[in-house]
């Protein structure tokens, strides 16, 4: 079963269950997914689907730091409540120490020895980490590795 494909099963069996805040934030994700395959004229695959996952993961926990300097304890609640909705959706996530592992690899891989050949590692790095790890994390990780 592809993303697009569980996307849609569970927004069904949110409909059954009467639990309209998970309904609201499938329909939200799909809505985005909808809105690409439009603008791309078909459907997408499950790597594009991951993109939007992700993306809407990052946007939510922009909001959330910027809730909690607000002290907005009532948007804070929800915004936490979509976000763990919403990592259901992207694949298991790595550890501290399996992103530092596949950051040593990349830079061995790319010969890089400055913070000036950041911009080579990370973009032989990103495709290996996809949906699988914050890119800030991998950012901080490269640049330790880099000093």
């Amino acid at each position: 079963m592809n993303l697009s494909e569980r996307l849609n099963d569970d927004m069904k069996q949110a409909m059954k269950n009467q639990d309209k805040f998970k309904l609201t934030t499938i329909r939200m994700i799909r809505s985005a997914v909808k809105n690409l395959e439009i603008d791309l004229k078909r459907p997408l695959d499950d790597n594009e689907v991951l993109d939007i996952v992700s993306r809407e993961i990052k946007q939510r926990k922009d909001s959330l730091q910027e809730f909690e300097k607000a002290g907005r304890d009532d948007l804070i609640k929800d915004v936490a409540a979509e976000i763990e909705i919403i990592s259901q959706y992207l694949p298991e996530q790595l550890t501290e120490e399996e992103i530092k592992a596949i950051v040593e690899q990349t830079i061995q891989e790319t010969g890089a020895s400055s913070k000036a050949e950041m911009g080579k590692v990370m973009s032989a790095l990103m495709p290996k980490v996809k949906g699988r790890a914050d890119g800030k994390l991998v950012n901080q990780a490269v640049q330790q590795f880099l000093q």
